[in-house]
């Protein structure tokens, strides 16, 4: 199936024209007719998860706005999306914004920083969400509110948003070419690891004493924690059998345990990884991108660079190792698993099913629905083997008009816990309200998954939903936005 012949989800009116469009692609996508109000319904129902009750199945993703100040604390913009966070009437909110612990992890030079300086404003935008949930719900009651800390890893621009400074764990054949850090870039140290982790006991301490129930230790998106669980090649204490690649995540928690008890600990995880992707040179053009293509891996295999992923063919995932790591996350006492899929950075289409891509990406190779039922079944086997610790999901926004038919059924079915929202309450904050109350979905407000949101910081300018966001639209950015578009054949 080619890009041209992908049905807008739009045009399928009604949810038999999306279950028929279901059949013609193969997939067995759960989806209701009739969405239930209240707290009665699938989800609208609360979820004890270790001492944190949570009050409903809806969930908020840790998203990067590109709008900080320089020193790492929240801007103006900030605050807005913490706003809306609230005014959804989502009861989880998964760390709001991924937050790094130290200045050279950050992942652009707008990113949050969990500094001293810094511990009050970003205590202020909890209160402010806080507030607006209350505006949105009438009150907080089954409200949770965690914080991701992050170091960006291989991924660092702390200084330039166009100039990477990378921190890298291992020699990847494929990413390092793919990011240009030079052969003899050098490799962090484990004395450079334990000093980090120190960081980031002293972050996670903060974020406790700022009011935040739990943290997210993130492990996905090709950001430091994820590039630890693929550093089969490493040597020393932190690589090698997985034993090693999962020591920074339990001297982590061995750490925050100390330092903060009270504190419950989640992960985001990449549940797997395929091989970067790049637009089919074959089809691409001066001014046009072709479909994703697997990157050149012929010389890499068996590929030992990717976590989750099959060795032998590195597009197909292999979750023994993923399910060996929620074994040992378990062990630790950890119970709010996220999962999410690759990376954005070099394989868009797992993370973020999209019709449209950003202006670094290439064209959907699939249908996007079936990266949405990737993500679907993928949280659903691993909920399968690991019943006792609470799941949220990926993927969502792609369903559009009907995302809240898949997401009620999803969970009634027990494939999930919570249904996580990324880049739909960029453009619909009050989709989870309004699906709980009865009322009908906005669908002006719908995002199409455009990708602006992505195409604007890899560009230099803050995220938000230009198409759909008047504050976003408006503004001088988006002149900007558009001759990048424009440029790349995307507009």
């Amino acid at each position: 199936m080619k890009f041209g012949d992908f049905a807008k989800i739009k045009s399928l009116q009604t949810t038999s024209g999306f279950r028929d469009n279901l059949r013609r692609l193969g997939l067995d996508m759960p989806c209701d007719d009739i969405v239930a109000a209240g707290p009665a319904s699938p989800l609208g129902a609360p979820l004890q998860v270790g001492p944190l009750a949570v009050g409903n199945r809806f969930a908020i993703q840790p998203m990067e706005g590109w709008d900080g100040t320089e020193d790492g604390k929240p801007s103006d913009n900030t605050i807005r999306r913490w706003r809306n966070f609230g005014l959804s009437g989502a009861k989880l909110i998964w760390g709001g914004e991924a937050v790094a612990v130290r200045h050279d992890g950050r992942a652009n030079p707008n990113q949050l920083v969990m500094s001293a300086d810094n511990q009050a404003s970003i205590a202020g935008l909890r209160e402010t969400l806080i507030a607006a949930h209350r505006e949105a719900m009438g009150d907080d009651a089954g409200l949770v509110i965690g914080l991701q800390l992050t170091h960006s890893g291989r991924f660092c621009k702390p200084n330039d948003k166009m100039r990477f400074e990378p921190h890298i764990l291992y020699r990847h054949p494929i990413l390092d070419r793919k990011f240009h850090t030079a052969a003899d870039h050098p490799l962090m140290s484990d004395g450079d690891i334990r000093a980090l982790i120190a960081d980031y006991v002293v972050a996670a301490r903060r974020a406790w004493d700022c009011g935040y129930q739990f943290v997210d230790l993130k492990h996905c998106h090709g950001y430091l924690g994820h590039e630890f669980l693929s550093a089969k090649t490493r040597g020393g204490e932190f690589g090698g059998p997985l034993e090693n690649r999962t020591r920074f995540l339990a001297e982590l928690v061995a750490g925050i345990r100390a330092a903060a008890p009270g504190l419950e600990i989640g992960v985001r995880l990449s549940a797997f990884d395929f091989v970067p992707f790049k637009p089919d040179p074959a089809q691409s053009g001066p001014d046009e991108l072709g479909p994703g293509v697997p990157d050149d891996y012929a010389g890499c295999l068996p590929y030992r660079y990717g976590f989750g992923a099959d060795e032998a063919a590195p597009v197909q995932a292999d979750l023994a190792e993923t399910r060996a790591f929620l074994a040992i996350a378990q062990g630790l006492g950890i119970r709010l698993i996220n999962i999410t899929l690759g990376s954005p950075y070099y394989n868009p289409h797992l993370t973020r099913p999209a019709l449209y891509p950003p202006s670094d990406g290439y064209k959907p190779p699939e249908d996007p629905l079936l990266g949405v039922m990737r993500h679907l079944e993928t949280v659903r086997e691993l909920k399968q083997a690991f019943p006792g610790l609470a799941f949220m999901g990926s993927g969502y926004t792609y369903l559009q008009e009907f995302l809240p038919n898949v997401a009620q059924a999803v969970v009634r079915a027990g494939w999930v816990d919570f249904v996580g929202l990324g880049r739909m309450v960029l453009s619909y904050p009050e989709l989870p309200a309004d699906v709980l109350a009865g009322r009908a979905l906005q669908r002006k407000r719908l995002c199409r998954t455009f990708s602006d949101c992505t195409t604007a910081p890899r560009n230099g300018m803050v995220s938000g939903c230009y198409p759909l966001d008047h504050h976003y639209k408006k503004s001088p950015e988006m002149v900007r936005l558009a001759a990048v578009k424009k440029a790349a054949n995307l507009a």
